[in-house]
């Protein structure tokens, strides 16, 4: 079992959930990311999400796609978020680390190869975003000889057949994305979340994680307590765009706000 599924398994024995926080790599400069990483545990992120850079992005909000976009603007690739990693490793070899990015930058690295560096470097799980479950098997077998999870999305609108389909093909976790719309949207419903999560649960037994649309202490408790844990990235996101002129204040920063959601959801 990788250290994605050893983490969330751990949670779900004790009746806990989790908290995977996200940010942008290389976002606002090359050298906030490590630190904000190590911020992102202290302030108790079971989990750490690194979004790969990529200029057309699908599913991004406003905040993301600016963040995205200050990343590739500082030079950042696919082998410096690795790069990255390795270094987050040096310091922790215990946090789980997933990419979240687009299929265009592995293809062009192969899948092969992208799945040994990303095994050394230290990732445990991958979303793609643009990877359907029908196209993914040659990447999902590359992936599962270096014991790196693939993650697929659920959404609103998937049908329950389809569902089915993603859930036999599924690892690590099923992302459901809460709300029809793009990160850091506003239009959270939780009714129609729980009612969703309590379907996803008939067709699988992996932990079902919870994005979009999770905002501060209120949402991320409303929506934990239906999931086995929530993903937040656009509020982290934001803190650090806000800094950027002031990189130092940045962890500080982050640490503060994941603190405030890991007693949210500790305090169901």
């Amino acid at each position: 079992m990788s250290r994605l599924g050893t983490t969330l398994a751990t949670r779900r024995a004790a009746g806990t959930k989790a908290l995977t926080a996200f940010i942008t790599a290389g976002d606002p400069l090359l050298e906030a990311t490590v630190p904000a990483l190590r911020a992102l545990v202290r302030g108790g992120a079971d989990i750490v999400e690194l979004g790969v850079p990529f200029s057309d992005p699908e599913a991004e909000g406003p905040s993301i796609q600016r963040s995205s976009e200050r990343a590739l603007a500082n030079g950042v690739t696919l082998a410096s978020v690795l790069d990255m990693t390795r270094e987050f490793r040096n310091w922790n070899d215990v946090t789980p680390v997933v990419l979240m990015g687009y299929l265009n930058s592995i293809m062009r690295m192969g899948y092969d190869e992208f799945a040994c560096r990303a095994h050394e470097a230290g990732v445990d799980g991958l979303i793609v975003v643009n990877l359907p479950p029908e196209e993914a098997a040659e990447a999902q077998e590359s992936l599962a000889r270096q014991n790196i999870d693939l993650i697929f999305l659920v959404a609103p609108t998937t049908s329950l057949v389809r569902a089915v389909q993603i859930s036999e093909r599924a690892s690590g976790f099923i992302y459901y994305v809460s709300l029809k719309g793009v990160t850091g949207a506003r239009h959270l419903d939780t009714i129609d979340v729980e009612r969703n999560i309590w379907t996803l649960r008939k067709v699988t037994d992996l932990p079902v994680q919870v994005g979009f649309g999770i905002r501060d202490a209120e949402s991320a408790r409303a929506v934990a307590r239906v999931a086995d844990g929530i993903v937040v990235g656009s509020m982290l996101v934001d803190v650090m765009g806000e800094r950027r002129d002031d990189p130092a204040s940045i962890p500080a920063a982050l640490q503060t706000q994941v603190a405030v959601l890991r007693e949210a959801i500790d305090t169901l």
